[in-house]
């Protein structure tokens, strides 16, 4: 994935391999699933945990990686903001 942000005082190109997604979701604090957990209606937050996060983006890496340079985010704005995310 490349997130590209261009603007008068940033040129930032981060380039982040898909294969590290699950590394960040093993890296999210149990806290911030407790908190999710409150605004989700009650039979659904036993579905929001650690795990259940780490297996759809496990699903979801094999069938991003077949969709390489497809573009999800593309802004233009007038005073020559850009931000692009490719995958």
């Amino acid at each position: 994935m490349r997130i590209i942000v261009r603007s008068k005082d940033v040129n930032l190109w981060l380039p982040i391999p898909l294969r590290m997604a699950g590394a960040a979701v093993s890296l999210i604090p149990e806290s911030v699933f407790l908190e999710m957990r409150k605004s989700v209606p009650a039979p659904y937050g036993e579905f929001v945990t650690k795990q259940i996060l780490r297996d759809l983006v496990r699903e979801c890496i094999s069938i991003l990686l077949d969709y390489r340079g497809l573009e999800i985010v593309h802004i233009e704005a007038s005073d020559g903001t850009f931000v692009s995310i490719k995958l």
